[in-house]
């Protein structure tokens, strides 16, 4: 049975209240819980994979955890990231990492990627400033429905990438859509555009077709 909550919790209660086989997030102490669909899953998966072998190629002591949190400092929040990737080193110098799995500083956190969906505002506005704040050096947000503000994303909307670059401690935004190649700081070699990555539902299930 689960146990009743107040409608504020703490980052401790929270990691004790969370169950390993499904996906939340704790924002300002109130409990979010992750609903990924279909696309959304194949565009995380891919992303994971083409980085995993990026990071795997330049022989970087990198990983993409599981379940792992990053927690901005001062705030009853932890947050799920859609691909994480963690620099094994610095694990050491981070106090919550081998009880709970979580991180909460930048220099163990070459990359966070979230992927969009209905909740924008989270990954528009109150991600950007928290990974900010705890000096994550570069954060990609993928729209690939064109959901966010057209403040952030421009008008008309479209399918964007924006990748945050950490900039004598602010974050400087690039936009990428459609044919652009995607320009990461942290694997300035990689060579993927915004569109590969839109296509990748359509692709996988022509590939499944072609082969029934």
């Amino acid at each position: 049975m689960t146990q009743a909550l107040p409608k504020t919790i703490t980052f401790e209660d929270f990691l004790e209240w969370k169950p390993e086989t499904r996906r939340y997030e704790l924002h300002d102490g109130i409990i979010i819980e992750m609903q990924p669909v279909g696309e959304y899953e194949e565009i995380t998966g891919f992303l994971a994979s083409e980085l995993t072998v990026e990071f795997k190629r330049l022989n970087l002591p990198y990983f993409i955890p599981n379940q792992a949190l990053v927690k901005p400092p001062e705030k009853k929040s932890g947050y799920l990231p859609d691909v994480l990737i963690l620099n094994r080193p610095n694990l050491a110098a981070e106090p919550l990492w081998k009880r709970s799995s979580t991180v909460t500083q930048g220099a163990s956190i070459p990359l966070v990627i979230e992927v969009v969906s209905t909740n924008w505002r989270d990954d528009y506005l109150l991600k950007v400033a928290d990974y900010e704040e705890i000096g994550v050096p570069e954060y990609w947000i993928v729209d690939y429905l064109g959901l966010g503000g057209r403040r952030f994303i421009g008008n008309p909307k479209q399918p964007t990438i924006s990748v945050y670059s950490l900039v004598e401690g602010e974050y400087q935004v690039n936009l990428f859509r459609g044919s652009d190649r995607i320009q990461s700081p942290a694997f300035p070699e990689l060579n993927l555009t915004a569109k590969q990555i839109f296509m990748v539902g359509v692709l996988i299930e022509q590939q499944q077709q072609n082969e029934s």
